[in-house]
C-alpha cells in the first residue's frame, strides 16, 4: 500500500491546457474521488499519475517515491479505463490472470493465481463466467471483468476511470456498494474519477471537484455537500440541481427572495444568489412553521416519481423546484414550501458565484439580528 502525492501537475494537448498545476494528497489506504463534468481533466489526471501523458509537468510521488522518469509499468499502479480494455481472444479467467503472469508483478504459482482470481471474482459476482470470452458477456459483465483485471493485481495505488459509466442505474447502485466493500477490504489507496455525484458521495472518503483542470474544492462528502464553495460545486451535487434565486440586497443587509426578507452575510454587496436544494424544501400542510424560511407559490408541474413528487413552483416570479412526499399536490394548487434556515446558502452574483455563508431570519421588528 502507499500514499499518493501530486504537486503542480500540468498537462497539455497541443495548445490546450488540460491540467493547471494540480495539487493532491492521498493518505495511505484512502479512497479519493474526483468529480467533474466531461472535459474537466479527470482522465488526464489519472493518465498523468500513471505516466501515460507525454510532457506532463509537476511531481508525482507514490509510496514516497518520486516517479519522475519512471516508466508506467514500474510505478506500482493499476488502472481501469472507461473502455473495457479486455483481450477479446482470451477467456475471463485468462484476462484476469494476465496481470499476474507479468514478471514485473513478481512470481505467482498457478495455485496462487487461482486463489487470487477466486477471491476477486467471488466478490464481483463473476466467478461463473471464467470460461467465457468477452463477446459472450453483457456490458455489466465486461465492466466487472475489466475492474477485476485491476483489482487482481497487487498495487500501491488503484486508478479507476469511471468504471461504472456503462452500466444501467440498478447495476451501478449494486456495484457502488461492492466497490465500497472492496475498498474497505483491500485498504489500497484508490483514485477514482466520475461525473456521477451519487458515486462520489457514496464512495469517497474525500471528494475533489474538478473544473477546467483545476480542483475548486476538496473535502469530505458532508463538507462538499453542505458547504459548496461556489455555485458550480453546488450544482454538481444533487438532482434536481440546487435552486439559485437572484436577489437584490438593501443597505441593511436584507435581501428579498421571492417576496421574503432574508438576512445575508455582511460582505454580500448589492446582489446575491440564494441557494436551496429541492430536497430540503418541504410542502407545508397548514400554518407555516416558525423558525424556517417560507416560500409560497403556484404549482406549474407535478411529476410523480414513485415515492416522491417533483414540483415546479412559480414563487413570486421565481421558478423553484421542490421534491416532496405529498402526493396530494396537483398542478395549479397554491403551495407553501419551507426550509430550515441552516440549509439556505448565499452565493455571490456571477458564475460561478462564491459561497458567502448561510442566510438568516430577520427579527420580527424587521431589523437584522
Amino acid at each position: 500500500m502507499g500514499s499518493l502525492s501530486v504537486r503542480g501537475l500540468t498537462a497539455r494537448y497541443g495548445k490546450t491546457v488540460a491540467l493547471h498545476g494540480l495539487d493532491l494528497e492521498l493518505a495511505d489506504g484512502e479512497f479519493f474521488v474526483i468529480l467533474g463534468p466531461s472535459g474537466a481533466g479527470k482522465t488526464t489526471t489519472l493518465k498523468s499519475v500513471a505516466g501515460l501523458v507525454d510532457g506532463a509537468g509537476g511531481e508525482v510521488h507514490i509510496a514516497g517515491r518520486d516517479m519522475t522518469g519512471v516508466e508506467p509499468y514500474d510505478r506500482g499502479v493499476a488502472m481501469a479505463f472507461e473502455s473495457y480494455a479486455l483481450y477479446p481472444q482470451k477467456t475471463v479467467e485468462q484476462n484476469l490472470a494476465s496481470p499476474l503472469r507479468s514478471g514485473r508483478n513478481g512470481t505467482w504459482t498457478s495455485a496462487q493465481q487461482s486463489e487470487r482470481i477466486r477471491q476477486v471474482t467471488t466478490t464481483l459476482g463473476i466467478d461463473h463466467l471464467l470460461g467465457r470470452y468477452p463477446r459472450e458477456l453483457s456490458n455489466g459483465q465486461r465492466q466487472r471483468t475489466a475492474l477485476g483485471r485491476v483489482l487482481v493485481r497487487p498495487a500501491e495505488v488503484y486508478l479507476l476511470d469511471e468504471p461504472l459509466s456503462h452500466l444501467d442505474a440498478k447495476l451501478r447502485a449494486a456495484m457502488r456498494a461492492e466497490l465500497k466493500q472492496l475498498g474497505e477490504l483491500s485498504g489500497t489507496t484508490t483514485l477514482y474519477v466520475t461525473h456521477d455525484y451519487q458515486e462520489a458521495l457514496a464512495l469517497g472518503d474525500r471528494i475533489g471537484v474538478l473544473r477546467e483542470g483545476r480542483l475548486v474544492q476538496v473535502g469530505t462528502p458532508a463538507q462538499v455537500w453542505g458547504e459548496p464553495v461556489d455555485t458550480f460545486v453546488a450544482r454538481s451535487l444533487g438532482q434536481p440541481e440546487m435552486n439559485l434565486l437572484d436577489a437584490p440586497v438593501d443597505p441593511g443587509g436584507v435581501a428579498r427572495v421571492a417576496g421574503v426578507a432574508v438576512v445575508v452575510p455582511a460582505d454580500a454587496g448589492g446582489a446575491v444568489r440564494v441557494g436551496i436544494r429541492p430536497r430540503d424544501l418541504e410542502a407545508v400542510d397548514g400554518p407555516a412553521p416558525e423558525g424556517r424560511l417560507v416560500l409560497r407559490g403556484r404549482v406549474t408541474l407535478a411529476e410523480r416519481l414513485g415515492r416522491s413528487v417533483e414540483l415546479s413552483v412559480d414563487a413570486a416570479g421565481h421558478p423553484v423546484i421542490a421534491v416532496t412526499a405529498d402526493h396530494r399536490v396537483r398542478e395549479g394548487d397554491e403551495v407553501t414550501l419551507s426550509v430550515d434556515w441552516g440549509r439556505v446558502h448565499v452565493f455571490g452574483p456571477g458564475e460561478p458565484g462564491p459561497r458567502l455563508g448561510s442566510a438568516r431570519e430577520p427579527l420580527m421588528t424587521g431589523r437584522a439580528r
